[in-house]
């Protein structure tokens, strides 16, 4: 019997959900996620989740969720910093791609949010994609063309509506990024 090889080994949701600690799962690989982010990271977070929320209303078939699990299959679990979901019906997790989808980079995952979560969002068809940039004061956003992300721009002290949701919903990134300017 030969030794187990790190390629060997496949986890699926069943393994992910009686892990301790916080965990991503991409294509059966275990990733683990970095300690509670800074408070610059959660103030940015909380600021979006409110800027969304708040036009949400008269909206009852949408929701603005923070740090929820996206079940995108059976060996990929991603937990976004917050997702626009609409029309969900699972409790535990998201089971359908969001229509918009921010991450807050940090250094030590600048490139799960630039690439792996990026790639795994567009084929998923995640109408909106923003990656923040904290130490920046910019967001790039992104909007699902056909297959592929179309950069809309780099956000600082833009607003910027989104045209291909659900519901009419914006994000004011002067008001979100406005306590943390010198």
């Amino acid at each position: 019997m030969g030794a187990l090889k790190l390629e060997d080994i496949h986890y699926t949701y069943d393994d992910y959900k009686t892990w301790e600690g916080d965990w991503e799962l991409y294509d059966g690989i275990a990733v683990a996620m970095a300690p509670a982010p800074a408070r610059k990271h959660q103030s940015l977070e909380t600021a979006i989740i409110t800027e969304l929320n708040n036009q949400l209303d008269d909206c009852p078939q949408c929701e603005v969720l923070g740090e929820i699990d996206y079940k995108v299959s059976n060996d990929t679990v991603l937990r976004p910093d917050v997702a626009v979901t609409c029309g969900e019906t699972n409790e535990y997790y998201l089971t359908k791609a969001p229509e918009i989808i921010v991450e807050i980079v940090s250094p030590s995952s600048a490139k799960k949010d630039e690439v792996y979560k990026f790639d795994i969002y567009e084929a998923e068809k995640v109408k909106y994609y923003i990656i923040v940039y904290p130490d920046d004061l910019i967001a790039k956003l992104y909007k699902l063309d056909g297959k592929k992300y179309d950069k809309q721009g780099d956000f600082s002290h833009e607003r910027y509506r989104f045209e291909e949701t659900t519901c009419p919903i914006s994000i004011d990134f002067e008001r979100v990024f406005r306590r943390f300017r010198k």
